[in-house]
């Protein structure tokens, strides 16, 4: 596998709250799944997981080069957890149409928390057939 992009994003929880609280279900709806909304609900801080979320997308447009434009939509990247709880990385509509234009097969995703902020480290992997696909 090949390292072909890397993208990475800060993300300040009160100003994520105050969005949430400005515009409530509607903005949670445009921006996250039902699968996202459900883990961060699970959570004491669900600010905290829907701060992590957030920066993992915005991370994830960065590596693909385009930002949040066109035909795009949030929840075309969708951020869900593997047994172990690693992060992981689930494309779909235009966003998995871009990285299968750029040969990505693969996004390695790294998420984590302070007090006030959340970051997100995203990889972008190409690779041959049988390798790793997204």
């Amino acid at each position: 596998m090949e390292i072909i992009a890397h993208g990475i994003d800060l993300v300040d929880f009160p100003r994520l709250e105050q969005m949430i609280e400005r515009h409530g279900q509607r903005f949670i709806d445009r921006i996250f799944t039902a699968a996202e909304q459900a883990y961060a609900g699970r959570h004491r801080n669900a600010v905290e997981k829907y701060a992590g979320r957030f920066a993992a997308k915005e991370a994830i447009l960065k590596l693909l080069g385009t930002g949040w434009r066109g035909k795009i939509a949030w929840t075309d990247i969708e951020v869900t957890n593997n047994a172990a709880g690693r992060p992981e990385v689930v494309l779909s509509g235009e966003v998995k149409k871009i990285a299968d234009r750029l040969k990505i097969r693969h996004i390695s995703l790294s998420i984590t928390h302070t007090a006030n902020f959340a970051i997100a480290s995203a990889v972008a992997l190409a690779g041959g057939p049988g390798e790793m696909n997204i």
